[in-house]
C-alpha cells in the first residue's frame, strides 16, 4: 500500500511539473525592435530584434488589437520598440508595445538604430521633398 501510495504521489508531480513548463512555454518574452524597412503591410514589419542579448532579423506579427494600436499605425523605419509576445516560426508575436528613446535600447540595438538614424536622414528625407 506504501508503495502505491509513493507511485501514485511521483506520477502525479510529474504531471504538476509538466503542466508547469507547458505554461511557461506560453509566457511572453521581453524584446526590443528597431524596424528594419520601410513598413508596407501593418501586420508583418520587418526589424531587428533583440531578446536576451542575441540581435535576429526577423517580421514582428501584429494582432487585431496590436494593429488598431495608434503607435502601431504610426510605425516607421528606424523607430525603436520595446515589445512583449511570444517567438513563433513566423516571427514574433507582439502582444504589448511601446515606443521607446533610442538610447534606451540594449546595446547591441543601439549602433544599428544609430545607423539607421543617419541613413534616413541622408538617404530618405531629402526624396520627401
Amino acid at each position: 500500500m506504501t508503495h502505491t501510495a509513493i507511485i501514485a504521489g511521483t506520477v502525479l508531480m510529474g504531471v504538476v511539473l509538466m503542466g508547469h513548463g507547458s505554461v511557461q512555454a506560453q509566457e511572453d518574452q521581453l524584446a526590443f525592435a528597431v524596424v528594419s524597412e520601410a513598413p508596407k503591410d501593418k501586420t508583418r514589419i520587418s526589424a531587428k530584434i533583440a531578446i536576451d542579448g542575441t540581435v535576429t532579423d526577423t517580421k514582428l506579427l501584429a494582432s487585431e488589437a496590436i494593429v488598431g494600436n495608434l503607435i502601431w499605425k504610426k510605425l516607421e523605419i528606424c523607430h525603436a520598440m520595446r515589445l512583449e509576445g511570444q517567438r513563433s516560426g513566423e516571427g514574433f508575436r507582439v502582444t504589448s508595445v511601446r515606443v521607446v528613446d533610442g538610447s534606451m535600447l540594449p546595446m547591441v540595438l543601439q549602433g544599428f538604430a544609430g545607423d539607421c538614424l543617419l541613413k534616413k536622414a541622408l538617404e530618405i528625407a531629402p526624396l520627401v521633398d
